[in-house]
């Protein structure tokens, strides 16, 4: 009996100072852990476990598209095959989660000149379309049309910048395809996603470049598509109902935030004449003034140290130009410079300097451009002009048979004169 009760003590015993070593061990790591991170306050914290790759100082990738990054960090029982059907492949890439048809315009420096009327216009239709105005209703559609080469394109990108808008882009080439009824369907997903930017808080706006050249009728030699027909007719439908925009088989009524629509084109009147009436779209004739293209020139040559009275009196020189003509004029006067470069290096070179070169970037001397210098090359540009104006060898071999001889084409000019 005493034998007994001296084992149950002993057992006892031996039970308490194992609690009381256990809680002594669990106080001592519970210190330590405090004083590690009080000392982590001090010096970066060290952590040298298995996840340690996924941290989230360690690791900036996202959650939701790079799932392979936990690959060979369990046991390969739960981890999957290796190949495309594994656990632990990324269904889409990171790039597929973006945009293709966003467009930012941060890239455009700053010092260019934006025509007063031209951000008028759109900074008003834009803040229209986004108002709720009582018992009005306003065109979801602007319509930008004007000659060639009058930059209502680079217009309407500097007027983007300035309103902080990254619009959805698209271009002519995208109002025809192959397979009936793609650009409708392409049209009503653009809309649909520059409303989803809308409706996370961000101005939005679609921006269709070239209408007329995508969507109208050029005279009897252009052929009239289902297309054609298809993207006019999606165009009216938004623009008559703007927040019940649904696509192709989706038949339930859902409101999404209204987007305006802003076009270029050349000439409007090759389009659907109900699409283009006052209702549905409002239109505006972009011809820059002569103080617009003085303006415009001065941003074109404002790193070449131009005089602003040279650039007036190049502006006045050549008053049938577009303004695009400036760009080229000015990207003209580099050609002594190249022609230079081309002389020192030789022909037989140029592959080799041009393309993955070891000596790294050409860069040239900016050239002098005087008054005279852009004279000179500017009248070079309307001498070719005047070239294809006058010499249409396509009339010439459509009409009769131009042979060669006293009066054909092949004649040199001297020998004619």
């Amino acid at each position: 009996m005493i034998a007994h009760q001296t084992l149950n003590a002993s057992i006892t015993g031996k039970s308490v100072g194992f609690r009381a070593s256990r809680q002594g061990s669990r106080f001592g790591a519970n210190k330590a852990r405090t004083v590690a991170m009080a000392s982590g306050n001090h010096g970066q914290k060290s952590h040298k476990g298995r996840w340690k790759g996924i941290d989230a100082d360690q690791d900036m990738s996202d959650d939701q598209q790079d799932i392979q990054r936990g690959r060979q960090m369990v046991d390969s029982l739960f981890q999957g095959q290796q190949g495309q059907d594994g656990t632990h492949n990324a269904i889409l890439s990171s790039e597929e989660y973006l945009s293709q048809a966003a467009r930012s315009f941060n890239n455009i420096e700053d010092g260019f000149y934006i025509s007063p009327s031209f951000l008028d216009k759109i900074s008003i239709h834009v803040a229209k379309n986004f108002l709720d105005l009582p018992k009005i209703k306003i065109p979801l559609i602007l319509g930008i049309w004007g000659g060639k080469g009058q930059g209502k394109t680079f217009q309407c990108g500097l007027a983007f910048k300035k309103l902080g808008i990254a619009p959805i882009v698209m271009s002519a080439g995208e109002l025809e395809s192959g397979n009936a009824g793609e650009p409708a369907k392409l049209i009503r997903q653009r809309y649909r996603e520059a409303s989803d930017i809308i409706k996370k808080g961000k101005m939005c706006a679609l921006f269709i470049n070239d209408l007329d050249a995508g969507a109208g009728r050029m005279g009897d030699a252009t052929q009239y598509t289902v297309n054609n027909q298809m993207v006019n007719a999606t165009l009216m439908n938004i623009a008559d109902n703007p927040t019940n925009v649904q696509l192709p088989g989706v038949y339930k009524n859902e409101d999404i935030p209204r987007v305006p629509i802003i076009c270029t084109g050349n000439d409007f009147s090759t389009l659907y004449a109900p699409l283009i009436r006052d209702g549905r779209m409002e239109k505006y004739y972009w011809n820059p003034t002569r103080s617009d293209r003085i303006g415009v020139c001065t941003g074109i040559f404002q790193f070449d140290n131009v005089d602003p009275k040279d650039i007036e009196t190049l502006v006045d020189a050549f008053p049938g130009q577009s303004i695009d003509f400036f760009g080229a004029l000015r990207a003209r006067v580099y050609d002594d410079k190249v022609r230079e470069f081309i002389t020192k290096t030789g022909v037989e070179n140029i592959g080799t300097r041009l393309v993955n070169s070891r000596e790294g970037k050409v860069e040239f001397e900016k050239p002098a451009m005087s008054l005279a210098t852009l004279m000179k090359y500017g009248n070079l540009i309307v001498e070719e002009q005047e070239n294809v104006r006058r010499v249409q060898l396509a009339d010439e071999y459509m009409t009769g048979a131009a042979l060669a001889g006293s009066g054909g084409s092949s004649l040199p000019e001297n020998y004619s004169q």
